[in-house]
């Protein structure tokens, strides 16, 4: 069969899971959600009434169960959007291809994915451990220059004056952007402020931090702050969402990805109990996502 997807492309273990998740396609539910952190997963499945399945591979520490009536599967995904390339693709594999014969199935099914991170606003108007959901990620890591993009028009304005604005300064940034799903948010919309995610390929320099080794990024922050597209400004940066929202659209699955503010680059402060930012937006989260 022409459509069979090779061995070297699609590598399932000897138990027929998945090469990195170590999943089958009856451990995952159709509500996912994701945390960078292994530690946090059982942050959220403590709330759980039940739990059916739990694998570790990694850093990619999965668990499936059941809160009320809603199942729901819980994975840690580890930092960047590198990662975020294994897990979504494999994900989807679970849910769109027959790991038997290799193929892909005529009845896609879409996922609902929401993440649950951490992230740093680099506004004065994002307070410090307030939660902001994604209305659209520009991403700076370079993974959706890979694939086919077949972005918006929206979407292409958007990166379009992202790249223009920063251009002169960091002439090797390639941005894209990608919107959440506008039905998730909406779902979303009472746990806090929305805002423009810059996803960066880095925790450092990347994101205009400076330690020991010195950065070529010194002006990114300011360039970041200043800038400006009809209504849309950046508010925050972490190491995740493009990459979700640029996949999760093109692999048709719905999106959403909430923040924990636990930093605030203008004023240069950390929280001083981010758990509890943490632990409120996971209560929160459960809550609708469990009423819905």
């Amino acid at each position: 069969m022409s459509n069979v997807i090779p061995e070297s492309e699609l590598i399932i273990n000897a138990d027929g899971s998945v090469y990195h998740l170590h999943l089958r396609p009856e451990q995952i539910a159709d509500t996912i959600i994701t945390v960078g952190d292994p530690g946090r997963v059982k942050e959220v499945t403590k709330h759980f009434d039940s739990i059916e399945h739990t694998v570790q591979y990694r850093e990619f520490l999965t668990q499936t169960g059941m809160m009320g009536l809603k199942r729901l599967t819980v994975i840690s995904t580890g930092i960047g959007t590198d990662n975020i390339d294994i897990v979504f693709n494999e994900l989807d594999a679970l849910a769109n291809i027959d790991l038997n014969t290799r193929t892909v199935k005529e009845d896609l099914k879409s996922l609902e994915i929401i993440r649950l991170g951490t992230s740093g606003a680099v506004s004065e108007e994002v307070e410090l451990d307030s939660l902001l959901l994604s209305e659209c990620a520009i991403g700076i890591e370079g993974l959706m220059t890979y694939y086919d993009q077949h972005a918006s028009i929206q979407e292409t304005l958007l990166a379009e004056a992202f790249r223009n604005h920063v251009h002169v300064t960091m002439p090797a940034i390639a941005p894209y952007a990608a919107f959440a799903d506008e039905g998730l948010l909406e779902r979303f919309d009472s746990m806090g402020r929305r805002g423009v995610t810059l996803t960066a390929p880095g925790f450092y320099a990347p994101q205009g931090r400076h330690l020991r080794y010195e950065s070529k990024a010194t002006e990114l922050m300011a360039l970041i702050r200043s800038f400006r597209h009809l209504n849309y400004r950046v508010t925050n940066l972490e190491m995740e969402t493009s990459g979700i929202y640029g996949l999760g659209k093109h692999l048709g699955h719905r999106c959403l990805s909430i923040n924990a503010i636990v930093a605030q680059r203008v004023g240069n402060v950390f929280s001083k109990d981010a758990g509890r930012v943490v632990d409120r937006m996971i209560r929160e989260a459960l809550e609708i996502v469990v009423s819905s």
